[in-house]
This record gives structure tokens, C-alpha cells and sequence, in this order.
């Protein structure tokens, strides 16, 4: 089974890299795209900070978070349960979401960015971001579902 978390977290990796790439070469920055009308554009942006240029600039923080929450999603998944396949999918979500946008963070000082959502005030984010989420989702069913048992080891 470990073979399906490497190729998933790989996979994870190349997509999100292979769709920055393809935003920072074929879509203009500050330009506007409408993917689905009223819905989903595309907007190419790059962010020295976190959601809502939150802490912009700050790269030394960033850098320091990101390899802190780095070894810690690898230890928490080293020790996860291996029957646990929610928690550890969730683990490797974030994982792939940090490494993500920290690959672009160290390469570039920033993190291109590229959905935005039309229907509400929502910060401009990526495909890293989306795993992010995904992560914290998984993390939270795993814990609505958790049995009784492994509650208590």
C-alpha cells in the first residue's frame, strides 16, 4: 500500500506545479479570465503572504512555518495508524499542499495563484491551497468517525 501514497503524493505535486507553470507562461499577471460565468475565473496573481496577502513579505516566517509543518505532517504520518487510510490521506493532502506552495515560495519568493471565486469575497488561491483543504475535511471525518476504541488508545 505505501506505493499509493508516494504516487498520489507525486501526482499531487506535478499537478499543482504543472498548472502554476501553465498560469505564470499563458495567462498575463492581474489578468482575467472567466472559467465558469459567475462562478470560477482564472486570475493570474502572485502573493508574498498567505490568504488575503495576510502577512505579506514575511518570507522568513513562511519559510520557518513550512519546514516546521513539514516534519510535522511526515512524523504524524510516519506514527498514523497504517488502517487508518482517511487520517493518513488527509496527512498526505496537506503535505503535498505545503510542499506545493512551498516549492514556489523558495523558487520564486512568492506563490502564483490562480481561482478566483465570483460568487463571494474569497481569497484568489491554488491548487496547493484546494489540498489544504481537502486535508483539514479528511481530518475532520476522521475524527467524526473515529471508533469509540481508537478513541481511547
Amino acid at each position: 500500500m505505501p506505493i499509493v501514497y508516494i504516487v498520489l503524493f507525486i501526482g499531487l505535486i506535478v499537478g499543482d506545479q504543472s498548472l502554476k507553470y501553465y498560469v505564470a507562461t499563458n495567462i498575463p499577471t492581474l489578468s482575467f479570465h472567466e472559467f465558469i460565468p459567475g462562478i470560477l475565473s482564472l486570475t493570474h496573481i502572485t502573493n508574498t503572504g498567505a490568504a488575503w496577502s495576510m502577512l505579506e513579505g514575511k518570507m522568513i516566517f513562511f519559510y520557518i512555518v513550512t519546514i516546521v509543518a513539514v516534519i510535522i505532517l511526515l512524523y504524524l504520518f510516519i506514527k498514523s495508524d497504517k488502517k487508518d487510510y482517511v487520517y493518513r490521506f488527509s496527512l498526505l493532502f496537506l503535505l503535498s499542499g505545503t510542499i506545493g506552495n512551498a516549492i514556489d515560495r523558495f523558487t520564486h519568493h512568492y506563490v502564483i495563484d490562480m481561482f478566483s471565486l465570483d460568487f463571494i469575497n474569497f481569497p484568489i488561491f491554488n491548487l496547493a491551497d484546494t489540498y489544504i483543504t481537502i486535508g483539514v475535511i479528511l481530518i475532520i471525518i476522521s475524527l467524526i468517525f473515529m471508533t469509540e476504541g481508537d478513541k481511547n488508545n
